[in-house]
């Protein structure tokens, strides 16, 4: 019976420790990781927070590299960098090197359809007017609403010159008869949307371009303070053509309509990581598999960034918080990466 009992509590004691161990394991020990990081701001949030989950790993991650993305596809290919968390897809896939998929591949979604792109107005001017498309702009009493510095036309805050959205916004005003209808406002973005904020604040309209993830979203939180709206039929740009089913998106929050077409690509944000540094790093690959975050979270990080907390400190910060509100989530995905190393 003696015996017995000494073997059964040898067992319990050799199962806890088992489970400590596979709890502390750190599959990443000795291993180096390259990451590059886009160029954008509204991307540093998910590429901290991607480090600091292979460093509790094991893994030791080097400092990432700022790369635009046609650099960075590019350095992936070549093997000079490992990963980044800034795939945007299909938007980014005529920068592609020729047989890129041969070296490298997309993992996991970020957000998936997280790269929305469109109009919003704000919905009290928007319920007022009825206004539920860019071709309400064409109407004498909503132009006048819009009108800011008394030149007859709407004003719109729009993309600084060289942005890829200026040329789609152009390419808008145009095959929609909607010249002489809107002014885009192509100074800085960020000073625009500060005087768009403000004024919104101040009991006055706002009419704007933005994309997500974005602060901008935070703080005009779609369907209370400004709704999405549609272009007044789908007429892709060149470039969007080959994904012209991606200019409509369903289940948009704060659209007025379902499905709406926003008339820029919504895309899927994913991580984009070597293949022959995945295949080596099977910890890896299933913890970017499974790391998805909200659009919401991303969008407040972005906000307090936009207030003046961008430093590197305060973005582990930002990580450490979003991690002790969401210790099961974070677990769950340590927790799954240490089993695909064993």
């Amino acid at each position: 019976m003696r015996i017995r009992n000494l073997l059964l509590s040898l067992a319990i004691l050799f199962l806890g420790v088992s489970s400590a161990h596979a709890l502390n394991m750190k599959p990443g020990k000795g291993v180096t990781v390259h990451p590059a990081r886009a160029t954008w701001n509204t991307g540093f949030f998910q590429e901290a927070l991607v480090r600091q989950g292979l460093e509790e790993l094991g893994y030791k991650v080097k400092r990432a590299k700022d790369l635009t993305n046609p650099l960075f596809y590019k350095s992936l290919y070549l093997g000079d960098v490992d990963y980044w968390t800034n795939g945007w897809f299909p938007i980014h896939n005529a920068q592609l090197p020729k047989n890129f998929f041969e070296k490298a591949d997309m993992y996991g979604y970020v957000a998936k359809a997280g790269g929305l792109q469109g109009y919003l107005v704000s919905k009290k001017e928007a319920d007022k007017f009825g206004i539920t498309s860019l071709a309400d702009f064409k109407r004498p009493e909503v132009k006048k609403a819009f009108d800011e510095n008394g030149d007859g036309k709407a004003d719109l805050t729009a993309c600084p010159p060289g942005w890829g959205c200026e040329k789609v916004i152009a390419h808008h005003l145009e095959v929609y008869g909607l010249e002489n209808d809107i002014n885009p406002i192509k100074a800085s973005y960020e000073a625009g949307m500060a005087s768009t904020l403000g004024r919104y604040k101040s009991g006055g309209p706002a009419f704007f371009y933005t994309w997500c993830p974005n602060w901008t979203v935070f703080k005009f939180k779609p369907g209370k303070d400004v709704v999405w709206i549609n272009v007044p039929e789908i007429n892709p740009t060149e470039s969007q053509k080959p994904v012209v089913e991606k200019l409509t998106a369903s289940g948009v929050e704060g659209a007025v309509s379902d499905p709406v077409k926003l008339g820029f690509v919504a895309a899927d944000i994913r991580i984009v990581a070597n293949k022959k540094f995945i295949n080596a790093n099977p910890a890896i690959k299933k913890f970017f598999e499974v790391f998805t975050l909200s659009l919401a979270d991303i969008n407040e990080q972005n906000s307090r960034m936009n207030e003046g907390e961008k430093s590197t400190s305060d973005i582990k910060k930002h990580v450490a918080e979003w991690i002790s509100k969401n210790p099961d989530t974070w677990n769950s995905w340590l927790e799954q990466a240490r089993k695909a190393a064993e």
